[in-house]
């Protein structure tokens, strides 16, 4: 069976920065990839050049199939043209953004931002339809006493809600592949521990394709079925979580394991700098 997404030799440049270089991957139905690196090393920049979000400065090169249920054959993405990219953008394909607080429309109500993204895709359906699937959608990610919160704005939330959310925005059209761009970032360890358990819960649930970016090995580790690696907007390696977490065979991979710090972490020595090639602890384990 052929990838919901094959990625054949990505180049996103920037002028004279290059973002992304000959990045080859492939997604399939119901897998969860998780895509880790430092900041800066291309992994946004890889996820946005598949929903076409890069902007008009961006020169984007390469193949990304896309099996697509309205089409016989798989589509490339990098050619469709903008209004049918709109249209399976968020219906098929969804994304969570950085920073809830953000991508969150301050001065709109959640209710009327999440019935607004069922609307884009279903312009036929009422608005009175529209606003029992936000709430529905709301009450799917935990969001409590959603019927009374709708017409509440973003602020009025916590950071962990307003990311829930967003999960609830990007799960309303039922996509089939979720890429989720640090969905914990700014949160403490308990409410993050909470998102990746919701998001657990939602991939096996609607049996989403997910494409999970991070820094983090740790928390990839927990959600990924398989990982791959950026450096300098290059993929250096890529394999079974269980197997790259505890077993890399790329020094640039051994050296993101020795830069996490565990409970067997000697507090006497520096952690290792990104780059450099020591020894590394597990970090599926204490």
């Amino acid at each position: 069976m052929a990838p919901l997404l094959s990625i054949r030799d990505l180049e996103v440049r920037f002028g004279a920065t290059q973002a992304a270089r000959g990045i080859s991957l492939d997604l399939d139905e119901g897998e969860v990839l998780g895509l880790v690196g430092e900041s800066g090393s291309g992994k946004s920049a890889t996820a946005l050049a598949i929903l076409g979000l890069l902007g008009p400065s961006a020169q984007v090169a390469g193949q990304m199939l896309w099996q697509s249920h309205a089409a016989a054959a798989p589509i490339d993405l990098l050619r469709l043209p903008a209004p049918a990219l709109r249209r399976l953008r968020g219906r098929e394909i969804a994304m969570i953004f950085q920073e809830p607080m953000t991508a969150l429309n301050p001065v709109m109500t959640i209710g009327r931002q999440v019935a607004e993204s069922f609307g884009a895709h279903a312009p036929s359906w009422s608005g009175r339809e529209a606003k029992r699937r936000a709430i529905a959608a709301l009450e799917s990610v935990a969001i409590p006493d959603a019927a009374r919160r709708y017409n509440d704005c973003p602020h009025q939330f916590s950071g962990g809600q307003r990311q829930r959310i967003l999960i609830a925005m990007a799960l309303i059209n039922k996509p089939r592949l979720l890429i989720a761009d640090e969905p914990t970032t700014a949160l403490d360890v308990t409410v993050q521990a909470q998102v990746l358990e919701l998001l657990r819960d939602l991939q096996r649930q609607h049996g989403l394709a997910m494409l999970f970016i991070s820094h983090d090995l740790a928390v990839v580790g927990q959600v990924a079925s398989r990982v791959a690696v950026m450096r300098a907007g290059q993929v250096v390696e890529t394999g079974a979580c269980q197997r790259l977490l505890t077993n890399p065979e790329h020094p640039y991979t051994r050296s993101l394991l020795a830069a996490v710090p565990t409970l067997r972490t000697d507090r006497n020595r520096p952690l290792a700098l990104v780059g450099e090639s020591p020894a590394h602890e597990s970090i599926l384990s204490p």
